[in-house]
């Protein structure tokens, strides 16, 4: 709940515009918003109004202190809110996620020699970017048939000492070499974007008259390729029906059912519906125009393409910001309506249709989902009697090999589900050599919870193991300052649970999905570390096995690691392979060979015999 010292704060704000950020009690940033003048919007949030959203009410439950940071215009103000609310994930932030990521087809026309590729996200690179398109195999179609047709270049890097093999099959001219002049090379280019803008081109009339000819010789199954290469290029060419007469727009449809809601945006491009992506949006009580003006500056704000027109279901406060937003970003004239009537408007419409189609298709699955997740972690909190909803749980495991490789995995869950981006490894500094988990575990909780980060607190923390390991580790969290969250164990032989001040165990049933979620945590965390510190081990042995050759030191330790992946990829390596290596010389490479060769005919023995037999093994 907001104290009074932050009334006090909010009443000397700025009348700037600005964005402005509120936080609960672990500092974390539950809400972004922008505002014309923050302080008159900001007190908003704090007066009594019987009316207001009920998400904002659930928030102001949670908020304790705001930030704001002034801007220069309330057009810096959305571009910043858009900015923090990507980095940050607000909780009361409408959050888009994409039911499908359309591919594109991106050329890279800033380069001296463009390429030609399939991308699933647009950035601002300089590249032309067309699409989205829903037939994924007729982009792969269209895509092998350039470059059948093509010399054109698929490398990233061309800075390269002699052609690669596509230069010698055919399928290149070599122009990292300089063998195809830049304006030759760039006519291939020009003839595929005109392909991917629908305009008429050379080869698909040299393709028909190909197809044709096959076919009067009764080569029918060179026809049927030659058929199919002419149908993936018109899907690209020709998506569904033309719709309009005029260039490029966008349609946003929503469709809303609760506390779900979809959003559907159609693609056309130069008169022609191109495709279609949908969000899917979780409501927290905001109405149809909310959800639409927060939609819309997420998803501009994270593209790289404007059209020329923006046609939108409902009206809203920000229409003419967005006008001069687009326009700014597309460097001219963008238009942004609202149509009532007309062919727009039975745009509109189509789009909340298809939008409500989708949104009834996934709506039980959302149900089921929910029910397995959401409901496995409001009964946890019921079973152990948490003060709070364990929105976001973290777990910590250590593995290590006799103390040697001692590393720390931390993963996060929210919602019940693995959040991956959030997951953390440590490898431990004071403990290596001998097993101390004692100490390992005070080196972890201090790393995590001691320090200044900017990591959010978690709403429940679980140990792997028992009674021993919860009372081992609850004095170190405690110290480190984390004074109100749960703590709780899970031991593996009866999977009983052990929470902090209980003397008796929770047994919960094998069946239950809120045990079934804190064993996938638990694994998790297991799974995650055991992979690093193999990951570790595995290096260390290969390093310390090389160490006894003559000639080898850390460069060349380290590129022999990376052409060869591990130890045996080093022994099945010949003489040849090895001195190809980066930085390997023909002496070297023969004493590799030669340890390898002893490693393999002496395996029966230990390594330290091995390589103590090794100088004489020979001679």
């Amino acid at each position: 709940m907001v104290t009074e010292e932050v009334l006090e704060k909010i009443s000397h704000l700025p009348t700037t515009p600005g964005v402005y950020l509120w936080r609960d009690q672990y500092k974390r940033i539950i809400y972004v918003g922008k505002a014309i003048n923050l302080r008159n919007r900001v007190r908003s949030y704090v007066r009594n109004d019987i009316n207001r959203a009920p998400k904002v009410t659930a928030m102001m439950r949670r908020a304790v202190d705001v930030e704001v940071i002034q801007t220069k215009t309330e057009m810096e103000a959305l571009i910043l809110e858009n900015t923090l609310i990507k980095e940050h994930h607000p909780k009361y932030n409408i959050m888009l996620r994409d039911d499908k990521t359309y591919p594109y087809v991106k050329v890279t026309v800033q380069e001296e020699y463009p390429r030609v590729l399939m991308v699933r996200r647009m950035v601002r690179d300089g590249a032309k970017y067309f699409g989205p398109f829903t037939d994924v195999t007729a982009v792969h179609q269209t895509l092998k048939l350039f470059r059948r047709h093509f010399p054109l270049r698929t490398c990233s890097n061309m800075n390269v000492p002699r052609p690669c093999l596509q230069y010698h099959l055919g399928y290149c001219e070599a122009p990292c070499q300089g063998l195809v002049s830049p304006e030759k090379y760039r006519s291939y280019i020009d003839q595929i974007v005109q392909v991917l803008e629908g305009k008429p081109i050379p080869l698909l009339g040299e393709l028909k008259q190909q197809m044709e000819a096959a076919a009067e010789e009764l080569d029918f199954e060179k026809a049927a390729q030659l058929r199919d290469q002419l149908q993936a290029l018109e899907k690209l060419r020709e998506k569904q029906r033309m719709v309009t007469q005029r260039g490029d727009i966008d349609v946003v449809g929503i469709a809303m059912e609760g506390l779900m809601a979809c959003v559907q945006v159609f693609f056309i491009r130069s008169g022609r519906m191109l495709g279609r992506e949908n969000f899917f949006i979780k409501n927290e009580g905001d109405d149809a125009a909310t959800v639409m003006t927060e939609f819309i500056k997420q998803y501009y704000g994270g593209t790289t393409f404007v059209p020329k027109e923006v046609l939108l279901p409902y009206e809203t406060e920000e229409r003419e910001l967005f006008v001069e937003w687009f326009t700014e970003m597309k460097g001219q004239n963008v238009e942004v309506s609202v149509p009532q009537r007309g062919y727009k408007h039975d745009l509109i419409k189509m789009a909340a249709e298809n939008a409500q189609n989708f949104l009834e298709e996934r709506r039980r699955q959302w149900q089921y989902d929910l029910d397995k997740s959401g409901g496995a972690v409001k009964k946890l909190a019921e079973v152990l009697d948490l003060p709070r909803l364990p929105e976001r749980m973290e777990c910590i495991d250590i593995s290590h090999t006799q103390g040697s490789e001692t590393v720390a995995s931390m993963v996060v869950f929210e919602d019940g589900k693995p959040a991956k981006k959030e997951y953390r490894r440590f490898k431990l500094k004071t403990v290596q050599g001998k097993p101390d988990d004692f100490k390992s575990m005070a080196e972890i909780m201090e790393r995590r919870y001691g320090n200044e980060t900017d990591w959010p607190m978690p709403d429940l923390i679980i140990i792997d193991g028992g009674k021993g390991q919860l009372n081992a580790a609850l004095p170190l969290i405690r110290a480190v300052g984390v004074t109100d969250v749960p703590v709780i164990s899970l031991a593996k032989r009866i999977e009983e649970v052990f929470v902090e001040g209980q003397s008796e165990s929770i047994i919960l049933s094998h069946h239950s999905p809120e045990l079934q979620l804190l064993q996938q945590i638990r694994d998790e965390a297991h799974r995650f570390a055991i992979t690093y510190h193999r990951k570790l081990r595995g290096k260390r042995n290969l390093e310390s096995i090389l160490d006894h050759i003559e000639g080898i030191g850390p460069k060349r330790r380290k590129a022999l690691w990376q052409a060869f992946g591990n130890l045996e990829g080093i022994k099945a390596a010949t003489e040849e392979e090895l001195a190809a290596v980066p930085g390997m010389n023909q002496k070297t490479a023969a004493e590799v060979y030669r340890f390898s060769v002893c490693l393999k005919m002496k395996s029966v023995l230990p390594l330290k015999e091995t390589a103590s037999s090794y100088s004489g093994f020979y001679k």
